[in-house]
Order: C-alpha cells, then sequence, then structure tokens
C-alpha cells in the first residue's frame, strides 16, 4: 500500500505547506501515478509510439510512408511528415462518407469530435475511437486528487458546474459528429459514473443531457440556488461560460425566486426528463425565494457569487489565453475567489493538468502526461521550421528535451490515427516536475489582424488591450469582453476594436479623450511594424467602439442559434461575418480614434521586418 504522506511529499515538494489531513488511499494511487508517468517521460514516450505505430502500421496512411514494420522514433521523423487538418482533409472525408477500411486507425472510427468552430471556417472533424474514452477518463480522475491536497473538505459539499451538451450530427456516412464535451457526458463513463464525495455536482444529469440549452441553464441555476448551502465550487468550462450563467441569474431571478416560493417549476422549461427530476428537488421556500428577491433585486452585484454561494472556496474555469480578459470581471462578481484551471485538453486530444491549481491565473502552467499520446514540439523561433513548404522535414524536439523559457507548438501523434498534427497552440515552457515540462498556454498561432505587412496575434491584441485598460481604472471601469476587425473598406485601412465596458459609477465614467488615448495606447503596444505603418500612412488610426452593455451576449446566443456548442463557445477575437458585423455596429454607442501617431524607431523596425519575411 502506498504511504499517503510519502506520496503528498512526492508530487511536489511545495506541496507539503498545503496539506492539513492525509490523503486518502484512492488519492494516494492517483498521486504516485502521476509521479510515476513524469519521471519516466521519455520511456513512456517511447513505448506510446511503439505502441501506436505497431498497432496502426497496416492502415493505409502510415503504409503511405513505408515504415515497412519499424516502430522507432529515428524512422518515424524521418519518414512521416508533419500535416495540418487541410493535409488530412481527404482522408478524413472519406472516413464521413463512410469507407470504413483502416485508413487512420486500425480500430475503427467511432465518431468525430468537433472543434468549436467559433473563431473562424468551418467545424474540424477530429477522428476519435473507443479506447479513447478512458484515456479522457483517466485524466479526470487525476483532477481531484491533486485538488484535495489544496482544498481540504470538497467531500463535505457539492459543485455547483453550468455543464451543457449539444445535439449531435451524422456524416454522410453515418458517424456521430458533436463536441468533445458532449460525446464525453453522454457516455457511460459519466452517466454512470461511481460514486465519488469529492465529485458531486447540484446538477443531475437530466439537466445536463437537456438538448436545449436555455432549459439546461435554467434548470441547472435553479438546483444551484435551492442547494446554495452546500455549494463549494462554482464553475463552467470557460470563464466565459460562468459569466453567462451569471447573466442569465440577473435576466431570471424573478422567476427562479416565484419557482421557489410556490415549488413549481417554470412552465418554459418542457423537457420531460428535466421536469421529472426537477419534482424530487423543487419544493415550496419562501425564505429562499425572499432572500434571493433581496440579493438579485439590489444593483450593486459585487461579490455575488459568495452573497449567494458564501461556501465557495473557488471558481472552477479556464481562465488563460484568450479566457484572461474575464479575469477582472470573475474576480467583481466573486470578491477576488481564487481561479482554478484544472486541465489542458483539445478535441484533437487531452494532454495534461495543473499540479498547482491554485495558483495565480497569471502563473498556470500545465504538465502534460505522457501516456495521453505521442508528443513533439515545433520551435516557434526556428525559422527552417516555420517554413512548411520546404523538402527537408521540420526539426522537432521530444517532450523530454525541452528547454526551459522556449515557446513551441504543440504537434501530436494519436491512438485514433493522427500522425504528427500541428494543434496550432503554442506553449512556453516554464519549468518541470520530475522529469516532466511544465507548458503556459501562450496563444493560438493564427494571426488575427492585418492591414499592410502588419501581423497582430491574439496575444499582441490582449496585452495592447490590457495597457490601455490601465487608463480605465481611475474612472472604476474595465473591458468586459472584445473583438476586432480589420476594416479594409476605406484607404488606408485600420484596425477596430469593439469594447464592451463595466462602468460601476455612470457619474464618473471615461471621457471621449480618456477614451481616445486608450487608442493611442493600444497603437503604442502592439509591435514596430504595425507602428511602421502607422508612420508610413499606409494603416489608418486604430479606433475603439464602445456597445452597449449585453453586446456580448447577442453574439454568444447568435453563434449558439447557427450550432455553436454552449461549452466550447469563445468569443472571436477577429470578426469578419456580415451579420455578426451588423450586429456589432448596431449596438455602438461612441466611436473613437488613436488622435497621434505611434512612436517607432528605424533599426528595431528593420530586424523585425526581417524575422517577418523569415516566416
Amino acid at each position: 500500500m502506498i504511504s499517503p504522506s510519502s506520496s503528498i511529499m512526492a508530487v511536489d515538494s511545495t506541496l507539503s505547506s498545503a496539506v492539513g489531513a492525509s490523503v486518502s488511499e484512492k488519492d494516494a494511487k492517483a498521486l504516485q501515478f502521476i509521479e510515476e508517468m513524469t519521471k519516466n517521460v521519455d520511456s513512456v514516450q517511447e513505448r506510446i509510439l511503439g505502441e501506436i505505430l505497431s498497432r496502426n502500421a497496416d492502415t493505409e496512411y502510415l503504409k503511405r510512408f513505408q515504415l515497412n514494420g519499424a516502430t522507432d522514433r529515428d524512422t518515424f521523423k524521418s519518414k512521416v511528415p508533419v500535416v495540418t487538418y487541410e493535409d488530412l482533409q481527404p482522408e478524413i472525408q472519406r472516413i464521413a462518407n463512410g469507407d470504413k477500411s483502416p485508413i487512420l486507425s486500425s480500430h475503427p472510427i467511432s465518431e468525430f469530435l468537433t472543434s468549436s468552430g467559433t473563431s473562424a471556417g468551418e467545424r474540424k472533424l477530429m477522428p476519435t475511437i473507443h479506447e479513447e474514452l478512458n484515456r479522457r477518463q483517466l485524466l479526470y480522475s487525476l483532477l481531484m486528487p491533486v485538488m484535495n491536497l489544496y482544498v481540504p473538505g470538497l467531500d463535505k459539499g457539492k459543485g455547483l458546474y453550468f455543464l451543457f451538451i449539444k445535439a449531435e450530427t451524422k456524416t454522410p456516412g453515418g458517424l456521430l459528429a458533436r463536441p468533445v464535451l458532449t460525446s464525453y457526458y453522454k457516455s457511460d463513463h459519466f452517466k454512470s459514473r461511481p460514486y465519488d464525495p469529492f465529485n458531486v455536482y447540484t446538477s443531475p444529469n437530466e439537466t445536463i443531457l437537456c438538448p436545449d440549452s436555455i432549459q439546461s441553464m435554467y434548470a441547472q441555476m435553479l438546483c444551484g440556488l435551492i442547494m446554495r448551502e452546500e455549494v463549494l465550487r462554482v464553475g463552467a468550462v470557460f470563464a466565459s461560460g460562468l459569466l453567462k450563467a451569471i447573466r442569465f441569474l440577473q435576466v431570471n431571478w424573478k422567476q427562479f425566486a416565484h419557482d421557489i416560493e410556490t415549488g413549481t417549476l417554470n412552465p418554459k422549461v418542457t423537457d420531460p426528463s428535466v421536469h421529472e427530476c426537477m419534482s424530487k428537488i423543487l419544493k415550496p421556500n419562501p425564505e429562499l425565494a425572499a432572500f434571493i428577491t433581496k440579493e438579485c433585486s439590489e444593483e450593486n452585484w459585487e461579490c455575488i457569487i459568495t452573497r449567494i454561494w458564501p461556501n465557495t472556496k473557488y471558481l472552477d474555469v479556464i481562465v488563460t489565453g484568450a479566457m484572461a480578459q474575464y479575469i477582472p470581471t470573475l474576480e467583481y462578481y466573486s470578491g477576488g475567489l481564487p481561479m482554478a484551471c484544472t486541465m489542458y485538453a483539445s478535441s484533437e486530444c487531452y494532454f495534461g493538468l495543473n499540479l498547482k491549481p491554485m495558483c495565480k491565473p497569471s502563473e498556470v502552467s500545465y504538465t502534460i502526461m505522457p501516456n495521453m499520446a505521442y508528443f513533439e514540439f515545433l520551435p516557434h523561433d526556428d525559422s527552417s521550421a516555420q517554413d512548411s513548404s520546404r523538402d527537408s522535414p521540420p526539426r522537432l524536439v521530444d517532450l523530454a528535451d525541452l528547454e526551459v523559457g522556449k515557446e513551441y507548438e504543440l504537434i501530436v501523434t494519436t491512438y485514433a490515427g493522427l500522425c504528427r498534427y500541428r494543434v496550432g497552440d503554442i506553449l512556453r515552457v516554464t519549468g518541470f516536475h520530475n522529469a516532466a515540462p511544465q507548458f503556459r498556454f501562450i496563444r493560438r498561432k493564427n494571426v488575427l489582424l492585418s492591414i499592410d505587412s502588419d501581423k497582430t496575434d491574439e496575444s499582441e491584441l490582449q496585452q495592447a488591450i490590457e495597457n490601455a485598460s490601465v487608463l480605465l481604472k481611475e474612472f472604476n471601469t474595465s473591458v468586459v469582453e472584445y473583438t476586432s476587425y480589420a476594416d479594409t473598406k476605406q484607404i488606408p485601412g485600420h484596425y477596430v476594436i469593439y469594447w464592451e465596458l463595466f462602468v460601476k459609477d455612470a457619474a464618473n465614467a471615461p471621457t471621449d479623450e480618456v477614451l481616445s488615448q486608450c487608442c493611442f495606447q493600444m497603437e503604442e503596444s502592439l509591435n514596430a511594424v504595425y507602428r511602421q505603418c502607422r508612420v508610413a500612412d499606409s494603416i489608418g488610426p486604430l479606433e475603439i467602439r464602445v456597445v452597449k452593455n449585453g453586446t456580448f451576449e447577442e453574439l454568444m446566443d447568435y453563434a449558439i442559434s447557427r450550432g455553436a456548442s454552449i461549452n466550447q463557445y469563445k468569443v472571436p477575437r477577429c470578426v469578419s461575418f456580415t451579420p455578426i458585423m451588423e450586429l456589432l455596429d448596431s449596438r455602438v454607442v461612441s466611436k473613437h480614434f488613436s488622435p497621434a501617431l505611434p512612436h517607432w524607431t528605424q533599426n528595431v523596425v528593420v530586424e523585425h521586418t526581417w524575422y517577418e519575411r523569415k516566416e
């Protein structure tokens, strides 16, 4: 038997100060598994690649590269190319059309997992196999044992999580195509999961599995209100989803209070399964209804989460990458509760977990578990690797050979048949846990905005907005949400940034001059090529368009009405689709332009332009 105390010390020496009581035997085994995986990273990775290549040796895709049964890394790297989704699209389309031959995987493709599809283009179809559910479940099973090291007593209450499914579609060949979380929630792994006191939700399965996202949200929020004293943690997949739930409460609290006072369910909730499960939970409670009316009728919603759910210990949401924009708003609603980012996953593959989940959002690092897939990394500053048109394969680095401080693009090889697939995530190595590198998610690889020779990515745009937001602090104002648009209808074209502001005191709102200075500050924060183009008048002054409150919620509703998953929805950081542009522009309350040219120095721009040309 594993000693709980030795297991705690094994996970991380810094954890010992966070642990009050000894861990359970079940948790100790999970922590020991993490230790074994992270101590033997290279050997585990070698084994994983060997298993994948051996079992898929007779697939059409791998036979194409004449591996001749080889399962070693050198042969694999020398013969199998690095690919994008577009490269695999013909094979994926054949599978979607019903071809059941072993094209990518020796095991039958059980379904397709769809990417969120809310940034641009059509949804990607990621092939998966039945056993991948076991790998995902394994990663889920490691989250609470780690969290229990930092937050005691989570078995004494429940989690209020806003979780949703999306109605799946079918490909021409009859395979299901659905978001990865829909696949998980509708699986027996989730629906028939064994009881775990550390993982009890306020939401019954029937409310999560309700295909109508509005009815689902209503029922889940109502359950959370009824069980308010039992809630120890509040969460959603992304920060945007939790804010959507808070906004939903703001709009519907009177109906919630009525339901609770009378013990009757809103007649707009028509799903039979939801009705049946709610009849067992919803009883008349005038005292609770009066409490909700008192709290929600107040104009000030600061600390509303801890006011309604007073025993909440932390928020469980992803606030890394583009989601970092939501941190100030979540802090406002929660009174500064910790925000735990527990895991790193995508439609292509589940990657790893955060071994210090209670750290500050700016310090979140994920440890990739080497048993999930075979991982390689494309150095992001390697110019020869950036050019995919060259005949020679790019120089990729193994998981065990990464260097602290450097940035890499993630490449995966999965059991389901993705081989050396470019995920598109840029990660920075922040340190190691045993022999396993730990990563900070930096950004998606794709460039967001470009007018001339400038290239502005999501990370750069967000940093510029954060810098400009500093000017709003003295007015108790913050940027709740934003998106952008490269307006090339005029000459010269210019960047348009849509801002939804949260103004705490309308009598002290930021002036037109201040918002114009925000435009200028954003330009000062952008890269040298952008600033050179501004000085050369090939890019016009940056524009901020302030939109009415609730605009981005309308944008989310529009995306969901067109089939986007409420679980995976992320505000697009750049927009060009005409109906979305019309929606945003119809809600504009003021426009502001940069009043001056940004600073630019010749030598910096020459160096940066040379780098851009290498790419």
